[in-house]
């Protein structure tokens, strides 16, 4: 994770090559506030964990089954008709997102009906298109 600096520690430039700030010149490394930042640091088995959820999340036709349920409790042949999907491939697409634990279900008679698996997944999805409707101020002028 880099460190920030205020602009009176580091003059920092863009390289032309990489876009990619650098520090200019090379300062020291701030021992203790990395050593205090390292425990809070994201540890590698839950990254792992967070990069296999964000992965599963990498796919179209799942992040608009998320969208779906976001709105709406639906069943199987309600989410394959409001994609223009088979019940199969949707069915498919459902046991990947329960794998992950970003939805669930349940019966009613013959029927299956998936939801979200709770707040945090319609916070997350949420947020996310969120930031995405956001202008991007980077780009204007």
């Amino acid at each position: 994770m880099p460190i920030r600096l205020s602009t009176q520690e580091a003059n920092v430039s863009a390289n032309p090559d990489t876009d990619t700030p650098h520090c200019h010149p090379p300062h020291r490394v701030e021992s203790q506030r990395i050593g205090s930042l390292q425990p809070k640091m994201l540890n590698t088995e839950k990254a792992q964990r967070m990069a296999e959820l964000f992965s599963s999340l990498g796919d179209t036709n799942r992040l608009r089954i998320i969208s779906l349920l976001a709105i709406a409790e639906l069943c199987v042949c309600d989410i394959a008709a409001a994609l223009d999907m088979s019940e199969s491939a949707v069915s498919h697409q459902l046991r990947t997102l329960r794998a992950m634990r970003l939805v669930r279900y349940h019966k009613r008679g013959r029927k299956v009906y998936y939801h979200l698996q709770d707040q945090h997944v319609l916070d997350l999805y949420q947020s996310v298109a969120e930031h995405l409707d956001e202008p991007d101020l980077n780009n204007e002028s």
